[in-house]
């Protein structure tokens, strides 16, 4: 090999190894979960500003907009729930930050009492694998197949297709499923 394409390819594996390790620093940021907000987006400095026993319903919708909920039982309590999620490949997305704040108002509207609870603060719940029974039969496939023989006839709209003005037939209109043959008529 000539010394001047030794040089060449020296000088190409070196670019090489520089563009790789370019592409592995960079990965680094170029590849990161995006964070996506979600929900009412408040922060510490707009809640601080509402004082318990001076604080109205209005000052809380001025100051962090209308809640993202109500309280299930009582219009009182306002709920606002933020979070920050970033996509996972093949998975659900992962919650990078969560907080809620909750608002009392007693019944003349004054604010009681406010609460931030974060992530830390929440609860997992698991999932119940039992079943819900249903009534009624239980058939196979076979049995649905067989049990439908014979149930549909597509000429039997045109065989009823008199005219008389009785509803029914092809024209009356009034035959599909669920008029059941009778019903008024144009």
């Amino acid at each position: 090999m000539t010394p001047h394409r030794k040089k060449n390819m020296t000088r190409f594996g070196t670019a090489c190894g520089a563009l790789a390790a370019a592409f592995v620093i960079s990965g680094c940021s170029v590849f990161a979960p995006t964070p996506v907000p979600r929900g009412s987006l408040i922060e510490a400095d707009d809640y601080n500003q509402l004082t318990p026993g001076s604080s109205t319903r209005a000052d809380a919708v001025d100051l962090l907009g209308s809640p993202t909920t109500k309280g299930a039982f009582d219009d009182n309590t306002w709920i606002y729930i933020s979070m920050t999620t970033y996509m996972r490949p093949l998975d659900f997305p992962g919650i990078d930050k969560q907080q809620v704040v909750v608002l009392k108002f007693d019944g003349a509207g004054t604010l009681q009492s406010l609460r931030t609870l974060n992530r830390k603060d929440s609860r997992s719940v698991a999932m119940i694998s039992k079943v819900t029974p249903t009534p009624g039969t239980s058939i196979n496939i076979l049995q649905q197949i067989l049990g439908n023989v014979g149930r549909y006839n597509p000429m039997q709209n045109m065989m009823n297709s008199s005219g008389g003005g009785t509803g029914t037939g092809m024209m009356g209109g009034n035959s599909g499923p669920g008029h059941f043959g009778a019903g008024n008529t144009l």
